[in-house]
């Protein structure tokens, strides 16, 4: 391995230890040179990479430092899964965005597995099938969330919803198209450590996450579960609700 790239991820680990808090300034090139035994032109290109990587700021004359994550600020609640929001073709991610002006982008994974425990949840027997829509969902580029919803196969058995693309307003307009009218939602909201598999789809960096399980319901039939994952360092979560 080139030295400027094990100087680059020792560097790396440093901030994602907090050895380097969002803010703090690096050490100066002469001093990273003499800890690593390296060239100045070395610890450039490995403060290069860095800043390509957007782990740190550049500031000529003044020096390096930890760029602080992007906060995506999450809507309430109402405003971001309205039907409102749905027809002006903006789901729940796209309408933070809009909001926020950060450009979304996401990729998509369909799959087919038995309901098992979502059963209870969905109210079909725990080996009816359901369609799993795997996502990562990335904010300027960078991962900020995971998303994985499924839903019953009687719903979506031979419709978009088992396709990448769901179309305008995303799977909750598809699912209101076919006569599921969406009339509440419920999100239970915990926390806890990242594993290994969600450090390597958002980010070596990435300790301590927030987990939100949100349950959509025609009526009385819950017709999605879908289990979120987000740094607890890049989001802020917002609700509100009446005094009553």
């Amino acid at each position: 391995m080139a030295k400027y790239r094990q100087v680059a991820d020792q560097l790396k680990a440093d901030i994602a230890s907090g050895e380097y808090g969002p803010g703090a300034q690096l050490p100066t090139e002469p001093e990273l040179g003499e800890r690593f035994g390296v060239s100045r032109t070395t610890v450039r290109e490995a403060i290069g990479t860095l800043s390509d990587e957007g782990l740190v700021t550049i500031e000529h004359g003044r020096g390096v430092f930890v760029t602080p994550p992007k906060v995506v600020k999450r809507l309430d609640s109402r405003d971001r899964l309205s039907r409102a929001r749905r027809q002006e073709n903006k789901g729940a991610f796209l309408a933070e965005a809009d909001k926020q002006g950060f450009t979304p982008s996401s990729s998509v994974r369909i799959a087919f597995e038995p309901a098992q425990d979502f059963g209870e949840v969905l109210g079909i027997d725990p080996e009816d099938e359901v369609c799993v829509r795997d996502r990562v969902q990335r904010a300027d580029g960078k991962p900020v969330q995971l998303a994985v919803s499924r839903l019953p196969r009687e719903i979506t058995r031979g419709t978009v919803l088992e396709e990448v693309t769901t179309g305008p307003g995303g799977a909750y307009a598809r699912i209101e198209e076919m006569g599921y009218e969406l009339t509440h939602f419920e999100e239970i909201v915990g926390g806890g450590m990242a594993t290994a598999a969600e450090r390597a789809m958002l980010g070596e960096q990435v300790r301590a996450v927030l987990r939100v399980r949100r349950i959509a319901y025609a009526g009385e039939k819950a017709v999605e579960v879908n289990d979120m994952v987000m740094p607890a360092d890049q989001y802020e979560l917002r609700y509100s609700f009446p005094a009553d």
